[in-house]
């Protein structure tokens, strides 16, 4: 067993540190259009998206480093602190994924006295609360309860399958709950894109609302290209953990890809605000 889930080492190698250079940069690029961008709840989400991946980023150089020696010796602590911020990092950028669509869907259904009702210290203050309860919980959670049946004196890593076994029913559950939110938020986000291009036609591109909305649609793809495969995968994959461990690891790395998300800002006037910023 061991042998089979080392051969898929070159590929996650190869996967993460595709996932590391391309993130940085986009995360770099983003951070300096968000300087000139006008405070809203969409744009204080997305700062909280840029964070999630920012702290995701932080610990794939040492999955790099494992893949690429094949043994983990920085101890088992923090072996359970980098495996399961991959799992930290997918749900809590579903979450907010969630939060952008909903809140463009709302603004597009003649409901924008609700979104607006809703305001900006509203949205700072729950993300406050939000991550005051993740950075308290999740480290207990891993601590007593994360990988407590494996050995802690292993030079493997990231092979955590039976921690799972306890619970599941509520994986099982997270699973089918992702998989149908995704489809049906890119459902609604299609129709929207629709409604605004017969409304507009050829001159479509040019209205602002449909821009912001096309955004939202790529967000919705990125859940549906980055999520759904390895959602679907799990529900095969909780049945028969053991044996399918390896390609287990294969499907969650692509969930990473999700970190590129930044890049649906950069049409050309957001990269005319990089370039000529750095210029200045």
């Amino acid at each position: 067993m061991r042998k089979s889930i080392k051969e898929y080492h070159t590929a996650l190698l190869v996967i993460y540190t595709v996932v590391l250079i391309s993130g940085t940069i986009s995360l770099t690029m983003m951070m300096r259009i968000m300087k000139s961008t006008a405070t809203s709840t969409t744009s204080i989400a997305v700062l909280n998206l840029i964070f999630t991946h920012f702290i995701f980023l932080l610990t794939v150089p040492f999955r790099i480093y494992y893949y690429a020696v094949h043994e983990w010796e920085l101890g088992y602590e923090w072996c359970k602190i980098t495996s399961s911020m991959i799992h930290i990092h997918m749900y809590m950028s579903f979450v907010l994924y969630v939060i952008i669509l909903i809140t463009r869907l709302l603004t597009f259904y003649k409901k924008a006295c609700q979104v607006a009702s809703f305001h900006r210290m509203h949205a700072c203050i729950i993300s406050f609360l939000v991550w005051i309860i993740v950075l308290i919980t999740v480290p207990c959670i891993i601590h007593f309860k994360y990988g407590k049946d494996h050995d802690k004196n292993a030079t493997r890593c990231f092979q955590f399958g039976k921690s799972i076994e306890s619970v599941l029913i509520l994986n099982y559950l997270t699973s089918i709950l992702i998989i149908v939110i995704a489809i049906v938020l890119t459902a609604f986000q299609a129709n929207v894109l629709w409604v605004l291009y017969k409304k507009h036609r050829e001159g479509c591109t040019f209205q602002q609302e449909f821009g912001a909305q096309l955004k939202s649609l790529c967000f919705a793809l990125i859940m549906v290209i980055c999520f759904i495969p390895y959602h679907i995968f799990r529900l095969s994959y909780l049945n028969n953990i053991k044996e399918l461990e390896g390609t287990n690891e294969i499907f969650l790395s692509i969930t990473t890809f999700n970190c590129l998300d930044m890049l649906t800002f950069l049409g050309r006037r957001s990269c005319n605000m990089c370039f000529v910023g750095k210029a200045a």
